[in-house]
């Protein structure tokens, strides 16, 4: 099914098993969200667990918690990633602090649901990679799915934690098609994956960018180059086990990701990898990321997205060390 498909799926299925979770945000509602992720499920349950909120992130988050303290399981839809800065303050200085001010005694089980990232050729503060700031806050745990079958699971895993998720959605995976389990989740939340074996070089990424990781990685494999592809797939925290596993065994690695680099998710595990695994490298850990400037126009955004062949260079630098 579609990632959209998935995620409206896992939606269902824990408002099903939960009567406490509720679904809250901007044209969710009848309409079913920009993206159609929440489609039929103000039909099915109601107006009363699938909210139309106003168009007011900050309050969309601040009712939240005040929901999660009287016993509900908030599940809140940032309309897009520039949509979330409104409610920064909420989510930074309020919701990931509260159950550490109560010295573990209130949970906040919250999910905060944001489309990020580019390639759908929208306008300024409709594509943005913000996740750096999520990372970088403690008591917030920050997901990324990057096929059906994660969004699938993954929705429902972070629906069942205790603690508050930032759940980022990669837009441009919304429609391409994918197999889901519905039985059986294959990994747990924070757990990253390997999905390509390889011998020469380790490409790890998160989201939207595991898939031109493999695209990158078939093109190697005509030049004779085996690279293996390592989703993250957990961004706080993260899973290193099978990304120094990987390293170890390539001695070489490339992060690539849509945001910019500096201070970035790409900037932490490569250093987090320099220490980690250092007498196994044979090169350094080079990253690929989007510029350090704003999102550009739409007509940039091929030149400012990080894509097969600029991966591929940087596969070639690492192996020519």
């Amino acid at each position: 099914m579609p990632f959209s498909k998935a995620l409206n799926a896992g939606l269902r299925k824990a408002m099903e098993n939960d009567d406490r979770v509720l679904l809250m945000g901007e044209d969710i509602g009848a309409l079913g969200g920009v993206f159609r992720v929440t489609e039929h499920l103000q039909r099915d349950f109601g107006d009363r667990r699938v909210l139309d909120t106003p168009l007011a992130e900050s309050a969309i988050v601040g009712t939240a918690i005040g929901l999660a303290m009287t016993g509900f399981r908030p599940v809140c839809e940032i309309q897009f990633d520039g949509f979330v800065f409104p409610a920064f303050d909420q989510i930074t200085s309020q919701l990931a602090k509260i159950t550490n001010r109560h010295e573990g005694a209130v949970s906040m089980p919250i999910v905060i649901r944001i489309p990020y990232g580019g390639h759908i050729g929208a306008v300024e503060h409709h594509q943005e990679s913000p996740e750096a700031y999520f990372t970088h806050t403690p008591g917030l745990r920050v997901v990324s799915p990057s096929t059906p079958n994660d969004a699938y699971w993954m929705i429902q895993e972070a629906i069942a934690s205790n603690d508050p998720v930032i759940f980022l959605e990669p837009k441009s995976r919304y429609w391409p098609k994918g197999e889901v389990d519905l039985e059986a989740s294959a990994l747990p939340l924070h757990a990253s994956r390997i999905v390509r074996r390889g011998n020469d070089v380790t490409l790890v990424g998160h989201g939207a960018m595991v898939t031109t990781l493999l695209q990158a990685a078939a093109l190697a494999e005509t030049e004779g180059t085996s690279c293996e592809v390592v989703d993250v797939r957990s961004l706080s925290p993260v899973d290193y086990g099978p990304i120094l596993d990987s390293v170890r065994s390539t001695g070489r690695m490339v992060y690539a990701q849509e945001a910019p680099g500096f201070t970035s998710l790409g900037s932490e595990i490569a250093a987090t990898v320099q220490e980690r695994a250092f007498y196994a490298l044979e090169a350094p850990v080079l990253r690929v990321s989007g510029f350090d400037t704003p999102f550009p126009p739409a007509k940039l955004e091929g030149t400012y997205l990080p894509d097969a062949d600029r991966i591929l260079e940087a596969v070639d630098r690492s192996l020519a060390y």
